[in-house]
């Protein structure tokens, strides 16, 4: 693989980017990305860039990146669901560690990303929102989602079962005012008396709704997706939202479900459970299905058919990234969970359920190339599909002249090549 200088981030410059571009589902061969002032000013075909009217328009000065032959240019990877990275965990509440994490995330492509908290202590919740809404208001993450509390016993997987606990209409308040318009998305078991109730209030508040870590069986879970999908589609303000506004939901608003197969039922041709409810409502665009791609948590073959039974513009890829996330095998913790990672694998040591994921997102997307699915269709489940579940899709996601400069080069083989963040150079090619 190609192997790129990592430095200090520099000043949002005038840059030219050229290869292939992989953008919202389809792949144009021997393109341009031109970017100016932290935006994207051209992204098409080089027969349609002018180098020399760019260079005129922004002042001069335009720097071409040199990228290796086979290269293609991707808009910046977009992950709902992460724990953390290189040592910090977003559940443990420790500021600086929660940004080495965020660092880490955005200079391996991961330009706009979700903190995901677990189940713990209401008190442990209301202080970790408020470390995280401090990271949101500097722009650094795009808001938090919370695994838990609000979920099933059986299925609690790496969730501690000590803290696991009822739909709390009190509790969500309280996480509510703590978050500050920062918390985007929440994983709840529908089966849980009082769920119907917390989904209204997380709609109401600009939450989406996320099934998962539940052992309901189908009817419930479809209820109560379709209740949910219905619920935002009248929170829905017009048209499309992006970074700024007060809108709660973009135009594509819908609920998600957290990791689709993990943390659920398996399905059974006598007992489908809840993953029969979620592909079929995610075949109809109803719901997105988030995906660990990552060649640990589903086999390929499961990834490969999701996306042909239910079609990219429905999968959401995620890592569930942890702590260990670009570090060495050891012993390491996921709240206040003890985890070991042996061979990248994390589990708890105490049962060894899986505990998170060691992959970026740019290692889950070459995990699901190598699954069979199509670049194209990789790209955009990392990608568009998050951004419009974030209401962002008018403001990165897509490689289009005015988006926010989020753009991620890889090589021939999807090794990282180089980063950018609203224009500004977080990993360089190397010379």
């Amino acid at each position: 693989m190609y192997s790129p200088e990592i430095l200090g981030s520099t000043p949002a410059g005038r840059y030219i980017l050229r290869g292939e571009m992989l953008t919202d589902g389809a792949s144009y061969a021997d393109s341009v990305v031109a970017v100016a002032n932290g935006r994207i000013a051209y992204a098409g075909p080089r027969n349609g860039f002018d180098a020399a009217a760019f260079g005129n328009v922004v002042g001069g000065g335009a720097v071409e990146l040199n990228l290796p032959p086979g290269s293609r240019i991707l808009p910046g990877l977009i992950d709902v669901h992460c724990h953390g990275a290189a040592g910090g965990s977003f559940p443990s509440s420790d500021g600086p560690a929660c940004r080495d994490a965020v660092d880490f995330l955005h200079r391996s492509g991961t330009t706009t990303l979700l903190a995901s908290l677990v189940t713990a202590s209401a008190d442990e919740l209301l202080r970790g929102l408020g470390v995280l809404r401090a990271l949101a208001s500097e722009g650094l993450i795009a808001g938090v989602h919370a695994e838990g509390p609000f979920l099933s016993h059986a299925r609690c997987g790496a969730q501690n079962p000590h803290w696991l606990r009822d739909p709390d209409p009190g509790l969500l308040g309280h996480m509510l005012a703590a978050a500050g318009g920062t918390l985007k998305t929440m994983t709840y078991a529908p089966e849980l008396p009082g769920a119907g109730e917390l989904v209204r209030m997380l709609t109401g508040h600009g939450v989406t709704p996320s099934l998962g870590h539940t052992d309901a069986d189908a009817r419930t879970a479809a209820a109560s997706l379709t209740e949910a999908a219905e619920l935002l589609a009248a929170n829905t303000g017009p048209g499309e939202t992006g970074l700024g506004t007060t809108d709660p939901f973009g135009a594509a608003a819908r609920p998600t479900v957290t990791h689709l197969f993990n943390g659920m039922p398996s399905l059974h041709h006598r007992s489908p459970g809840p993953v029969a409810a979620c592909l079929r409502l995610a075949a109809a665009g109803t719901v997105a299905v988030e995906l660990i791609g990552d060649g640990v948590h589903l086999h390929p073959e499961t990834v490969r058919m999701v996306f042909e039974l239910v079609g990219a513009g429905n999968v959401a890829l995620v890592t569930d990234s942890m702590a260990a996330t670009g570090l060495p095998d050891g012993d390491y913790e996921l709240g206040s969970s003890a985890v070991v990672v042996r061979g990248g694998v994390a589990a708890l040591q105490s049962n060894g359920a899986l505990a998170g994921g060691t992959a970026t997102l740019l290692d889950v997307v070459r995990r699901t190339v190598g699954a069979g699915v199509s670049p194209a269709d990789a790209v955009k489940a990392a990608t568009l599909v998050p951004a419009r579940i974030l209401g962002l899709d008018g403001e990165t996601g897509s490689l289009r002249a005015g988006m926010r400069a989020d753009i991620v080069a890889v090589d021939a083989d999807f090794g990282l090549v180089t980063v950018l963040r609203g224009g500004q150079i977080l990993t360089r090619p190397a010379s």
